[in-house]
């Protein structure tokens, strides 16, 4: 099997970049086929390789990758997961990631995240907590060190 399979299997064919599914049939040269990335423009860092599109990976080269969140939660000044994904994985600990107006919104934002973060920074054992706080709802990650 070759390096691209490997990476491809255990990240489930997605892309860590969108979150979309990744064709394995797709010609390696397509935008939306697969290539291997190594997750930062940091050629020094030790970084396990993951999965991304070929368009993702392109793209990411060119300017920061950010890390979308959906369109369907309601969340006040969304953190950037990609800056939360790299501090929890140096120093452990919890961060504040957003706030939501109602209990319910806080909810579904933290189970997203979880799972979210399950697939960015697979073996990082992250969790969600909401806390209220003024009014609304804080939702917090949270992990040990590493």
């Amino acid at each position: 099997m070759s390096l691209l399979d490997d990476v491809a299997e255990r990240d489930g064919w997605r892309c860590w970049v969108c979150d979309e599914a990744v064709d394995p049939h797709e010609s390696v040269n397509d935008p939306r086929g697969p290539s291997v990335d190594s997750r930062t423009a940091d050629r020094k860092a030790k970084v396990v390789e993951r999965l991304a599109h070929r368009g993702c990976n392109t793209r990411k080269g060119a300017v920061k990758v950010a890390i979308a969140w959906p369109d369907n939660l309601y969340v006040v000044e969304p953190a950037p997961l990609i800056t939360v994904a790299g501090r929890l994985e140096r120093k452990g600990g919890r961060e504040m990631v957003g706030r939501c107006p109602t209990e319910r919104d806080a909810q579904e934002a933290a189970d997203w995240l979880v799972d979210r973060f399950s697939r960015l920074v697979p073996g990082l054992p992250v969790t969600a907590d909401i806390e209220p706080g003024g009014g609304q709802f804080l939702v917090i990650l949270s992990t040990g060190r590493r």
